[in-house]
């Protein structure tokens, strides 16, 4: 289990602000955080070595991309050993429409979460999707997003 890392309380207005906008400028940041440049600077390359920052990224648009799609994929298999799951994951990477997969307790073994242009796209996604061996899979397609956030609550 990974070690939680102490932060105290300028570390976590700095990482709520590059939640929101992990391209605003240091010094901006700085200001923001009552802090110098230099020890903002300092702050934030601390955060990425231990880990806490993980990667910068851009979030972008599905609808502008085609991908107005998103579909919840639970999947069930009656084979729980080390080289299906080694398959499995081998299939799952192999899927660039598919961003998420969880592996749970309870009923369902596996939760996708995919974006595809349309139906037809996902049952191309389907297709690919049952070459890994899979007992039952079922779809749950998202008719309105009523919250989406990469902000984790801090």
């Amino acid at each position: 289990m990974a070690t939680t890392v102490q932060l105290d309380t300028l570390d976590l207005k700095l990482l709520r602000a590059v939640q929101r906008d992990s391209a605003e400028p240091v010094s901006d940041l700085a200001e923001r955080c009552g802090l110098s440049r230099s020890a903002c600077s300092r702050r934030l390359n601390r955060l990425l070595e231990l880990g806490v920052i993980e990667r910068s990224v851009a979030l972008l648009s599905q609808e502008k991309l085609g991908l107005g799609l998103t579909v919840f994929i639970a999947i069930k298999t009656n084979q729980h050993n080390a080289a299906w799951s080694r398959q499995f994951q081998s299939v799952v990477e192999q899927l660039p429409g598919v961003l998420e997969v969880h592996r749970l307790g309870g009923d369902i073994d596996y939760l996708l979460k995919a974006v595809v242009s349309d139906m037809p796209g996902y049952d191309a996604l389907y297709q690919q999707l049952i070459s890994a061996d899979l007992f039952d899979v079922s779809a749950s397609f998202v008719m309105e997003t009523m919250k989406r956030t990469t902000e984790l609550p801090l």
